[in-house]
């Protein structure tokens, strides 16, 4: 039982300095121009040792898409668009944690700039399951439900990237809180809070 810990516990340290390397180096270049070479050797392990977690780099962004959607998809699980009105950072605390988990990796993965294709499909997916998890709980049509999607999913992960690529001067729990209330509320919203001199997010 001890040896299978051991190895499990070096199957997860080897994939993650790996899918840390990759996400790294998407912050620098195209995904067409990264090799396998230069993931292992940023990863500091041999190409065999790779190959024994993955066929090649396409199976890592699918298990990079596939997570994110996954850990997305449970989070809506927990939302109540009548209780989440009330205290609209709670979808969001979730969330920040989740980043907070792995602050770098997802930091490479947000700063992506030349990869905006891999961006567009990962908002694609979490556009079709934020409807698939609302559908039931608010009546609106399809037109409308597509535009605010749109609009509020494309906004939210621009704004995460916008912090990565900045100081960072506030903190990524004021960012969300943010968002959270844009998300619900609108920008009246956010206008309430500031007459209100909440800046900061309330629990």
């Amino acid at each position: 039982m001890d040896e299978m810990k051991t190895i499990d516990r070096r199957t997860r340290k080897t994939k993650k300095a790996i899918r840390h390397a990759f996400a790294e180096l998407l912050s620098q270049k195209d995904i067409n121009d990264i090799t396998i070479r230069d993931i292992a050797d940023l990863a500091d392990i041999n190409r065999k040792t790779f190959y024994n977690y993955y066929s090649g780099i396409y199976q890592i962004v699918d298990e990079i898409e596939n997570e994110i959607v996954s850990t997305y998809e449970k989070v809506l699980g927990e939302v109540d668009i009548k209780r989440d009105l009330k205290n609209p950072y709670r979808i969001f605390e979730r969330l920040t944690s989740i980043i907070n988990t792995d602050l770098d990796f997802y930091g490479y993965l947000l700063s992506m700039r030349e990869n905006v294709s891999l961006v567009s499909k990962i908002v694609t997916m979490l556009k079709a399951k934020t409807k698939e998890a609302l559908h039931p709980q608010i009546e609106i049509d399809e037109t409308t439900a597509d535009i605010v999607l749109d609009y509020a999913i494309s906004g939210m992960i621009a704004v995460y990237q916008q912090w990565f690529n900045s100081d960072r001067r506030q903190s990524i729990e004021e960012i969300s809180s943010t968002i959270s209330i844009l998300f619900f509320q609108g920008f009246s919203g956010i206008l309430e809070r500031e007459e209100k001199g909440n800046s900061i997010y309330t629990k």
